[in-house]
């Protein structure tokens, strides 16, 4: 039949019955916070909009990379190279993603790293990323350098998962200190950054003339006045400073870490730490198999593959690519982690079936906790955890124990 031909369907008024289904509207959000919340279905999301909430160096400090940044972009580019390869008979509708960690349960592989100076990036800090860790299963990983008090975060977050960072300094008398708050204030675990015997040279940070507390530059008192939010909870609140050591002391001084911490760490000092404090040890830092086989045989429980999140030596390795060689290398003598760009439960589910035990992110939480304090830290853990759970169920595994090398390669690996 020709088209000139073709009967055209009746026309007719509608009936309220068929309109009725498309007027479902949402109520709106009670509050802002709220509704920038629910448009954040990604952390790219929460990213584009945590920018807005921060004067600029906050936000540069937070977001940047070492020098060029060239071992930062490397980082997501691996990610980007991952391809995932689902087993299409093996149909899931609820995967589970519980794990152990350091022997413990976690309710899914996301371990929080640690951030130094978490409170420039909302008032609320570090105890607001620990409760929303509590909260949701996974452990919490408190710095040298926070801004909330090995005791103050323990009482935060009496449930949860703590484990504590530790740059061993050259004064063995301050890290000590910092080992017994953590035992007896019921920390998990220790884990020992080995990367940063100096400090990666931030371009954007020295531009900004950078510092805790904030210099009060005309640049930096532009950006304070287009966010009086963030200042007002600023100044309403706690004196910003480093609260893991006492008023006063010298390493709570701005700008002289690299002096004061140890500037040659041995194979000895895990074993060191370890006995001291009576803990596991994770040493994080890791880019090269010997090294993860030297900490191993110091006594170290786990390593974390790392480059600091492209935040210390600029063109080191990527994590991600060194990830089956170094399980491979090390068996189950020691649980292996990797961070270092991690923004997607996809990439967790990748890293996990490259041998990974769990994933740290830092960044993602700290875009969550600009824009929203807890509530945001709590949306992008939601985020993580959904978006692992729709992988594993595109994927055809059960859990993540089932998540292997046959689910995932490196587009351009031979």
């Amino acid at each position: 039949m020709s088209a000139a031909l073709t009967p055209r369907p009746a026309r007719r008024v509608p009936r309220w019955a068929d309109v009725e289904p498309f007027l479902h509207l949402r109520r709106p959000a009670a509050d802002a916070v709220s509704r920038r919340l629910a448009r954040a279905v990604s952390i790219d999301d929460v990213e584009a909009m945590a920018r807005r909430r921060v004067p600029g160096a906050v936000w540069d400090y937070v977001h940047s990379g070492s020098d060029a940044e060239i071992a930062m972009a490397r980082n997501r580019e691996a990610f980007e190279r991952v391809e995932l390869r689902p087993t299409v008979f093996g149909a899931v509708a609820t995967p589970d993603l519980t794990t152990t960690m350091l022997g413990r349960p976690a309710a899914s592989p996301f371990v929080l790293a640690p951030t130094g100076y978490t409170r420039l990036s909302h008032h609320t800090g570090e105890c607001a990323v620990a409760a929303a860790a509590a909260d949701a299963g996974v452990p919490y990983t408190l710095s040298t350098y926070a801004t909330t008090s090995i005791p103050d975060l323990a009482a935060a977050a009496p449930g949860g998962r703590n484990w504590y960072q530790l740059y061993l300094m050259r004064d063995r008398g301050v890290s000590l200190a910092h080992l017994e708050q953590a035992r007896v204030h019921g920390y998990e675990a220790v884990m020992l950054t080995v990367d940063t015997v100096v400090t990666g040279m931030k371009r954007k940070d020295r531009r900004n003339g950078f510092a805790i507390p904030p210099e009060l530059t005309p640049r930096t008192l532009a950006g304070l006045a287009r966010h009086p939010g963030w200042v007002g909870g600023i100044l309403t609140s706690e004196p910003l400073r480093f609260a893991t050591f006492p008023e006063g002391s010298e390493h709570a001084r701005w700008g002289v870490s690299n002096a004061l911490r140890e500037q040659a760490i041995r194979p000895e000092d895990i074993a060191w730490v370890k006995e001291r404090s009576g803990l596991p040890v994770v040493v994080k830092g890791v880019l090269t198999t010997q090294d993860a086989r030297v900490a191993v045989d110091a006594g170290a429980d786990a390593v974390v593959l790392s480059n600091h999140g492209g935040r210390q030596l600029d063109r080191a390795p990527v994590p991600i690519e060194l990830l089956p060689e170094v399980v491979d290398a090390l068996g189950d003598r020691a649980e292996v982690y990797v961070d270092s760009g991690v923004r997607s439960g996809g990439d967790a589910a990748a890293a996990l079936a490259m041998g990974a035990r769990g994933v740290l992110v830092g960044r993602p939480y700290l875009y969550g906790l600009m824009l929203g304090g807890r509530r945001g830290v709590d949306a992008v853990l939601e985020i993580l955890r959904s978006e692992l759970e729709r992988t594993m169920c595109l994927l055809g595994v059960p859990d993540v124990g089932s998540l292997g090398p046959q689910h995932v390669r490196l587009r351009g690996d031979s």
